[in-house]
């Protein structure tokens, strides 16, 4: 199974351009969608869901055409988008079994067993008769997830779901993202690198409305390799060095900034170079690229 995307663009009212002739072929697994707030992410995933039309294009899942089969798709589709209400006073087995109504599960004993089985794979079990508002960010985000794989989905989409929780419900979320992502093809969309590394074998990184870069993350951060130099400068001096140097990001180190620069050759004797790049390198150099070109 493949989601292949072609040519896809869409321009809100105000000219806006959120998406600029974006393609994508996606496989079977977890595929990381990269970029910063306002990059055509949600626009896409929002898109491939068939909650809005793009301007022109085509999407297919298999054998299903998007953008006509909205049924279709959205039988094979589960979706968590990244902000989604539930009823407070609700427990999380109601919850399950209404959504599973909705999903066309339409037997009583039928439903009963699989909201157990979501359950038990979200590990929810144990709060199942608890109404859902007393439950923390991670919880929600793993019933969210459960709601998600109704009706044994052939593709998942999930928007930021790792936003705000904390460590520890972070990594259960993810773990249980890296389940469900070994049969099927499910879409991880979020700005966050750390959770892509972790979790997907392919990326692509959109700014702009454009896909800057996809691949495998190994094989992006080979094209870097040689190419990231550091060096720790003082705060007063950090204004001149972005304009003298390609300054792809910029972070604290005991309270002195540390530039990173992407440059063919050192940039200056006080520049040291990276020899291992990471995935965070390989973003922050598309997405400044991608503002450099807007800028021109």
């Amino acid at each position: 199974m493949e989601l292949v995307i072609e040519n896809l663009s869409k321009t809100y009212p105000g000219g806006v351009r959120a998406l600029q002739g974006v393609s994508l072929t996606i496989p079977t697994g977890m595929f990381g969608l990269l970029g910063p707030n306002g990059a055509g992410k949600s626009t896409l995933m929002r898109t491939i869901a068939t909650l809005q039309e793009p301007d022109s294009g085509s999407i297919r899942l298999g054998e299903i055409d998007v953008l006509r089969d909205k049924k279709g798709v959205r039988q094979a589709l589960g979706y968590l988008p990244q902000e989604f209400g539930l009823y407070p006073n609700l427990s999380a087995e109601v919850v399950l079994d209404h959504f599973a109504t909705l999903k066309g599960i339409t037997h009583r004993k039928e439903r009963a067993k699989v909201v157990g089985a979501l359950l038990e794979q979200t590990n929810l079990s144990d709060v199942r008769k608890a109404n859902v508002g007393g439950f923390s960010g991670g919880m929600k985000q793993r019933l969210g997830i459960a709601i998600a794989l109704i009706g044994s989905p052939k593709l998942v989409i999930v928007d930021e779901p790792t936003a705000g929780l904390d460590p520890t419900e972070r990594h259960r979320f993810l773990n249980l993202l890296s389940e469900v992502g070994e049969n099927i093809v499910v879409i991880l969309s979020t700005h966050i690198v750390e959770d892509v590394r972790e979790l997907c074998s392919n990326v692509a990184i959109i700014a702009s409305g454009q896909v800057r870069q996809e691949g495998v993350p190994d094989d992006l951060i080979a094209k870097i390799r040689g190419k990231i130099w550091r060096r720790r400068i003082p705060r007063e001096q950090l204004a001149a060095a972005q304009a003298r140097h390609r300054v792809i990001s910029n972070r604290l180190i005991a309270g002195t900034p540390e530039i990173r620069v992407y440059a063919d050759e050192r940039p200056g004797d006080e520049f040291t170079l990276i020899e291992e790049p990471d995935l965070e390198d390989v973003y922050f150099h598309q997405v400044t690229a991608a503002g450099a070109s807007e800028a021109a």
